[in-house]
């Protein structure tokens, strides 16, 4: 083995050890040979359901639901993935048997943290027109929902980056990632970067978050913020839209934002959240209301600004991120919009 591939081999065993000993992952193994590598391990996610109550009929033709969709090699990943983040945030809606009421079976346990199996392997080869070895692959119940690239601290995180861009192609692996949820890549030196699919290489982000403890290394440091249980399961249910095209994962101040917020909400107190030019207000609204409206009995939402520029761009991230919203075009109008209890997403400009 080289020096270099030693070198990154012992920052690869520090992350696995990371998250076994202190995340509380399950280590899976080493698959660098184990054929039938897939992003959906029918074993770990049948187990997961077995032991949520699903009767075995429900649990195949919901296995299944979710394996094809998983599996598809035909659409543009935007579309297969999204495809599959609905059916991990919403469930499956199936029928045991003809003439049986339908029943929702959900692959994920939002609310219930440790009932749920995370797990990691290493060194996951997955066959494709080219095959590919992605690093480290987190899992959910058995469905990758991260992968992580790592890189030796005198190669630019870059390098992972574009490692990741390239798996996604079509001449690659790009079904593996239709569950992928986080994708990742990180040095010792720079810490991690990370995205979702898709991401642009100039969009990758850094999870920034102030702590008391020490680490020895900022990627560990990273690592431990961003994949810790409860919140890799909140990031991937509450801080992630598909946005007309493109799929997005929350910014550090947009996550600590709504959280702050979330606590002020149930308070019955107000707010404020400051933003720069350019740092995602419109999606912190989305995320936002999207929490209120899922998390308050009856609640509606009125976005008020004072430019009509901004009103109508608020209005179409809401409806590309499928929270359809309408605009009141008159003080009038917004009073018959407020009078009809059914519009839950509102609108409108200052002066109206």
């Amino acid at each position: 083995m080289t020096d270099v591939g030693q070198v990154e081999r012992n920052t690869q065993n520090r992350i696995v050890k990371l998250f076994a000993d202190r995340l509380g992952y399950e280590y899976l193994g080493d698959w660098q040979d184990r054929e039938g590598n897939v992003n959906v391990e029918e074993e770990l996610l049948w187990a997961f359901l077995k032991k949520q109550g699903y009767k075995p009929k429900v649990i195949d033709k919901a296995v299944h639901e979710l394996t094809k969709a998983a599996g598809v090699q035909t659409e543009e990943l935007y579309d297969s993935n999204k495809a599959v983040y609905n059916m991990l945030r919403y469930g499956v809606s199936v029928k045991a048997e003809i003439g049986k009421n339908s029943e929702t079976v959900h692959f994920i346990d939002w609310k219930n943290t440790e009932n749920n199996q995370f797990a990691v392997a290493e060194e996951v080869t997955v066959r494709g027109l080219n095959d590919k070895r992605p690093d480290v692959v987190l899992y959910i119940n058995g469905i990758a929902v991260g992968v992580i690239e790592l890189k030796r601290s005198k190669v630019a995180v870059e390098k992972g980056i574009y490692q990741n861009l390239d798996n996604q192609r079509d001449d690659f692996i790009k079904p593996f990632y239709n569950t992928m949820q986080l994708v990742m890549a990180g040095n010792d030196s720079a810490g991690l970067r990370y995205g979702t699919t898709k991401t642009p290489a100039k969009y990758y982000l850094t999870w920034k978050e102030k702590t008391d403890e020490e680490f020895e290394y900022i990627l560990d440091k990273h690592l431990t913020q961003l994949c810790e249980k409860e919140r890799l399961l909140e990031i991937i249910h509450d801080f992630i839209l598909f946005d007309g095209g493109n799929k997005i994962v929350c910014r550090p101040h947009q996550y600590f934002g709504v959280k702050a917020s979330q606590s002020n909400i149930k308070g019955h107190e107000d707010g404020i959240i400051w933003h720069t030019q350019g740092s995602g207000k419109s999606l912190t609204m989305v995320w936002m209301a999207q929490w209120i409206r899922e998390n308050v009995t009856d609640s509606r939402v009125v976005v008020i600004t004072d430019r009509t520029e901004l009103d109508k761009q608020i209005t179409r991230v809401f409806n590309d991120a499928e929270e359809p919203m309408e605009r009141a075009t008159s003080g009038a109008d917004l009073i018959d919009k407020l009078n009809k209890h059914e519009i839950p997403l509102i609108s409108s400009l200052v002066h109206k």
